[in-house]
């Protein structure tokens, strides 16, 4: 998803926050189990379930870890987890062996075997993530341990079910298999337990410790299929207005549900009147828009990667996380809640246009087509040529020495009477053009080359990843052009050093 891109600077900037001064001295009460070379074999085959950071002293993520770490290990004590780290500056053979190649990696074990740890670095996102380790995909709910299960998390779900109701048991544990790092789900064949909880089989029923402690759906017909299941849990699961940062923006993301932001400074004495007043707005397109604020001084870059003007606050912005279109909106007036009201019904009503950057359309000088997002339709999708795209940054080193041979590149189909009517060879500026939501083009680094065959309404990019010489780009036009044109590279052409993308 486009949009989710446009987070690595968010993460980075939160990822080095100020060190805290955690140093090689541990504190006597330390729950946290220091392993080495002759130990380790030992901790992870006999422990059911556990967590291992592997670290190095002069890290500074793992400084900033340190911490949350030592809080999780207590929390996690009465679950009988325990989390284990590794030196690796004195225990390097140890960490080879785990194919250790960044620091901090942590990996979960559970009698020997390793997973991944994909979870938060604060305390309680490590804590809630193990205990979903812990427990069952599905667990069974009874009068008898409701209490203590939906205390497991901040966010708990009970499917309530006939013990015969094969296709919703199917449906759930499929799902919670799916997603057992991020829910906590459990299933219940008591009728008097459901209709305690006011449902009646099959329903679902959500317990948060967040906006309301409970959320109810009733099945519409005799089992829940997994499309009720996951509307259901996708939506409930998320406050209705919360502050994001690296830490929750996955949990975002995975929904594909358009993030709302509302870039506001901290400090600003009316932020909190604001967020309750959002919040009913966020209620009244719950499942179309998720709403969150953000910090606005700390992250005004991404509020201008969003097309914000970024040098006025508070603002607003809506990102279609599949396709990362934007829709900014500068001006909230003295009325902040119905502004965005306003704005938002917009969107979810398919009114609003998105907000497209684009440098000034320049003249067109050389045979390489200078393309601007204000005029990305007329060259690129062009139904009667096959176009050559090349997505460029002006301070991109390989940029500039793919250069010569694009241009030249350029001037063969220029100087080709049939081929010039046939083919196009372009270029896009991507640090000064957005990329029109309708343009499957995911930019991932410069240089990137994609290829839209001619034909009618054709929005196909195929993308390129052969060498930057002329003569693979030239047969990679005629092979997966529908025009399969050629052109004839003579000797005087010359042709760029063979450089792998």
């Amino acid at each position: 998803m486009r949009g989710i891109s446009a987070w690595s600077a968010l993460v980075t900037a939160v990822a080095s926050v100020a060190m805290l001064g955690v140093q090689a001295e541990e504190a006597a009460d330390s729950k946290v189990v220091s392993l080495t070379q002759d130990s380790f074999g030992k901790f992870v085959n006999d422990e059911p379930l556990s967590l291992v950071e592997f670290f190095a002293p002069w890290c500074g993520h793992c400084q900033a870890l340190a911490p949350q770490y030592e809080v999780a290990a207590k929390e996690l004590e009465s679950e009988k987890i325990k989390l284990a780290k590794v030196d690796c500056t004195q225990e390097e053979a140890l960490c080879s062996e785990q194919g250790i190649s960044s620091f901090p990696t942590l990996k979960v074990f559970r009698n020997g075997s390793a997973s991944p740890y994909t979870g938060p670095r604060k305390s309680e996102g490590i804590v809630n993530y193990m205990v979903k380790q812990s427990l069952p995909a599905v667990s069974d709910v009874t009068e008898i341990n409701l209490e203590d299960f939906t205390s497991k998390d901040s966010f708990v779900v009970v499917a309530f079910a006939e013990e015969s109701d094969k296709t919703t048991r199917d449906e759930l544990r499929q799902f919670a298999e799916d997603h057992r790092d991020m829910y906590v789900l459990g299933v219940s064949s008591s009728k008097d337990l459901a209709k305690a909880q006011g449902v009646k089989f099959p329903a679902l029923v959500a317990f948060r410790k967040f906006d309301d402690p409970r959320a109810k759906y009733q099945g519409k017909g005799k089992s829940l299929s997994t499309d009720e299941i996951k509307s259901f849990v996708v939506v409930e699961s998320l406050p209705l207005m919360d502050e994001i940062s690296a830490e929750n923006f996955l949990n975002y993301a995975v929904t594909g549900t358009p993030l709302a932001y509302y870039f506001v400074d901290p400090a600003s004495p009316k932020l909190d009147d604001d967020v309750k007043k959002l919040t009913k707005v966020a209620r009244e397109f719950r499942g179309k828009v998720n709403m969150v604020w953000i910090d606005a001084t700390k992250f005004s870059s991404h509020g201008k990667a969003l097309n914000l003007k970024g040098d006025s606050w508070p603002a607003f912005a809506i990102q279609d996380l599949k396709t990362g279109a934007k829709f900014p909106l500068n001006d909230l007036g003295k009325d902040v809640a119905s502004s965005v009201r306003s704005f938002v019904s917009k969107f979810a009503s398919g009114k609003l246009s998105p907000s497209l950057k684009s440098a000034p359309v320049p003249k067109q000088t050389s045979p390489v087509i200078d393309v601007v997002a204000d005029e990305f339709d007329k060259w690129v999708f062009d139904d009667s040529r096959d176009v050559l795209l090349e997505l460029f940054a002006p301070w991109c080193g390989h940029c500039k020495k793919l250069a010569p041979t694009y241009e030249k590149l350029a001037e063969l189909y220029a100087a080709d009477a049939q081929a010039s009517k046939q083919v196009r060879v372009a270029k896009l500026d991507g640090t000064e053009n957005d990329i029109p939501p309708d343009a499957d083009i995911d930019l991932a680094g410069f240089p990137t080359i994609v290829l839209k065959p001619a034909g009618k309404n054709s929005r196909e990019f195929i993308v390129y990843d052969g060498d930057r010489t002329l003569e693979s780009l030239v047969e990679f036009i005629s092979t997966n052009g529908k025009h399969h044109a050629k052109v004839a590279i003579s000797k005087d052409s010359g042709s760029a050093k063979h450089d792998e993308l």
